[in-house]
């Protein structure tokens, strides 16, 4: 097979991977990129994040508070954001013609609530810019060339060169995944699931799926980790922002649990034991004929808190008059720290996201280039960076792709490619 020359070689077409490309063309005219993306399509997970409408960001548009969101690389990702931050993504999308609203709890949307603009806006957006796509391309060797530059090799045997190379291929889902990296001098931390939902095999839980709950507390005890948000019963455990934020920030302590781990929910956050016995005793003063399991607390609803009351060992035809000091204080202790079993994970394949990929210390983050091989790149996932739910994974992705955008463009010698 012949060769091909380019100034910039992306490997990876998602998020990360296009903004880059187009960063670095639109900065310098004339730069020659090429990205090559193994899938069939490019952007494949914008199209289905967010249920199909994208959530492209989130409003948070301070950087100290910003980085907060995110478990790992927080740190390193001051200074990016301090460049380009959501206020920034914002612009970016408006100038082109994709105007963003803001939810309730702060995630962002393009105002059609379909992931489609935000792919159309990003693939017109680069080929206005004369970046080059190629799906279906697997690459399966990089090298160094020397005496500088790279050599990408594909599975059809045809090599491409470029003077520098981004490498934007997304989490790690094994080692293997990671080997370009790995082949040009870097070093992986270990991958490992984050965001994932909990196998909670308790009949009376399971049986209420579809129930929502917000807000609840989720601690797993003997760990220091603690979420308060929403939380949805499935037909299988557990799901909703409190469970993908608790995911996300145990993400290796619980990989090293095997995902087997007692889980307490605090249905009442805002009520210390105390409270709860207060709102009992107003209760038992205002209701005190009613049965306690026919009068659920808001926000739990009537099927919900009929388990919980079950649950705590009352009987059905007790009243609120009839609660014994001992029916009241397992019904404190149930509300207060109900304790489930995990028996394992489940993850959404299509939107996984990982906690691991390219060591951070190995990268600079002010140009978003390898301290190890000079003219490499990365940004988004490869690297060992990600947020909670809520576009904090996306925003990520849109800074290091910018900032490896406009470092490339800076480094580009604009050369005119030998064959395409």
């Amino acid at each position: 097979m012949g060769s091909a020359r380019f100034n910039i070689i992306v490997v990876g077409g998602g998020a990360a991977g296009f903004f880059a490309a187009i960063a670095c063309a639109e900065a310098r005219p004339g730069c020659r990129v090429i990205i090559l993306e193994r899938g069939p399509e490019c952007l494949a997970k914008v199209r289905i994040s967010g249920g199909g409408r994208c959530n492209v960001t989130h409003s948070c548009f301070e950087p100290r508070e910003l980085v907060t969101r995110y478990p790992r690389g927080n740190r390193e990702l001051i200074g990016p954001f301090q460049r380009f931050q959501p206020r920034h993504t914002i612009e970016w999308f408006e100038k082109r013609g994709v105007t963003l609203k803001t939810e309730e709890d702060g995630r962002m949307f393009p105002t059609t609530d379909q992931s489609a603009t935000i792919i159309e806006c990003l693939t017109r957006s680069a080929r206005e810019a004369g970046v080059v796509v190629r799906t279906s391309t697997s690459v399966t060797q990089v090298a160094r060339r020397v005496p500088s530059g790279f050599s990408v090799v594909l599975t059809n045997g045809e090599q491409i060169d470029g003077d520098q190379l981004l490498l934007a291929t997304g989490g790690s889902r094994t080692r293997g995944q990671g080997e370009a990296a790995v082949a040009l001098g870097h070093t992986l931390e270990e991958p490992v699931p984050s965001l994932f939902t909990f196998h909670v095999p308790v009949p009376w839980l399971t049986e209420l799926a579809g129930v929502s709950v917000d807000p609840v507390e989720v601690s797993v005890p003997g760990t220091k980790l603690r979420e308060r948000g929403p939380m949805l019963i499935t037909h299988k455990g557990v799901s909703g922002p409190a469970i993908l934020r608790l995911s996300a920030w145990g993400a290796r302590e619980l990989h090293a649990l095997d995902y087997r781990f007692p889980l307490e929910i605090r249905w009442f956050p805002a009520l210390t034991p105390a409270g709860l016995e207060a709102a009992f005793e107003e209760r038992r003063s205002s209701q005190g004929a009613r049965r306690v399991t026919n009068s659920p607390m808001a926000p739990l609803t009537a099927r919900l808190w009929e388990r919980l009351v079950g649950a705590a060992g009352l009987r059905r035809e007790t009243t609120w008059a009839m609660l014994s000091r001992d029916d009241r204080s397992r019904l404190v202790r149930q509300l207060s720290a109900t304790t489930v079993k995990v028996e394992g994970k489940t993850m959404n394949q299509d939107e996984f996201v990982t906690c691991g990929g390219v060591r951070l210390k190995e990268v600079d983050f002010r140009t978003m280039q390898s301290r190890v091989c000079p003219g490499l790149y990365f940004a988004g996932e490869v690297l060992d960076i990600d947020g909670i739910t809520g576009g904090f994974n996306f925003q990520a992705a849109w800074t290091t792709g910018w900032i490896a955008g406009q470092s490339m463009a800076a480094a580009c010698a604009a050369a005119v490619p030998e064959t395409i």
